[in-house]
């Protein structure tokens, strides 16, 4: 798996200090700007976030691209509605010569298992390749590739609905796939606007855990490993 940020807002704690600011005062945003100070951006940030005022987070935007995903994970993904998806499509990229799966670590440590999930996997392919070969459509070959092959897509969110998923993907019940993506995912948008994301991950990290009788029952390790990530 591969995650990068490809672009944000630029300065995005500034963006939304702005849009917070410009809410509550009399002046214009020039003004405005140049009366921000970075420590005042981080008070007033601290502030909007304690306060749960998030609307003003939807100004900042951050585009990822990710590789070396499934199908599965893409699945998952696509769920979280506020956000814009570009995906490799399977319509008009030929996967004749081999597609790439991804091996569910489950399955990867049980040798019996794995040669079995493989073997699986290399007799689809081939079939794949013979139905292309006759002059079957990719589009329509494409129907028996299994959620395990892997793809890469483009995702654009704002701030807002970031935390959102890193609330609900992060969390040890999401995934194993998803769970990792999004961490990463963390770890990249923390660099570039640390305030906004200094609490973000699982729904753990500020109260009890929102599972309720579902939960993993390690908070407290959760809750350090996502202060240190």
């Amino acid at each position: 798996m591969k995650v990068a940020l490809l672009q944000h807002t630029p300065d995005p704690e500034l963006t939304v200090a702005l849009a917070a600011r410009l809410c509550y005062s009399k002046v214009g945003i020039d003004e405005l700007k140049q009366k921000l100070t970075s420590s005042d951006i981080d008070s007033f940030l601290d502030k909007i976030m304690s306060l749960g005022h998030q609307s003003v987070l939807e100004h900042a935007s951050f585009t990822f691209g990710i590789e070396g995903i499934s199908r599965v994970t893409s699945h998952q993904l696509v769920r979280h509605r506020v956000a814009s998806y570009s995906q490799q499509s399977q319509r008009y990229v030929s996967h004749k010569e081999q597609f790439a799966v991804v091996v569910p670590p489950e399955i990867a440590k049980n040798p019996e298992m794995l040669e079995m999930f493989q073997e699986q996997m290399g007799q689809l392919h081939e079939c794949y390749a013979r139905m292309v070969d006759g002059g079957i459509p990719a589009e329509d070959a494409r129907y028996l590739l299994p959620n395990a092959t892997e793809t890469k897509i483009v995702v654009t969110m704002n701030a807002r609905e970031l935390l959102h998923f890193f609330a609900v993907r992060c969390c040890e019940r999401a995934q194993w796939e998803i769970r990792a993506m999004s961490v990463e995912m963390l770890r990249l948008v923390r660099d570039i606007a640390p305030i906004i994301f200094r609490n973000a991950g699982p729904g753990c990290l500020g109260g009890p855990c929102p599972e309720g009788k579902m939960t993993c029952g390690r908070a407290q390790e959760i809750r350090e490993k996502f202060h240190n990530l």
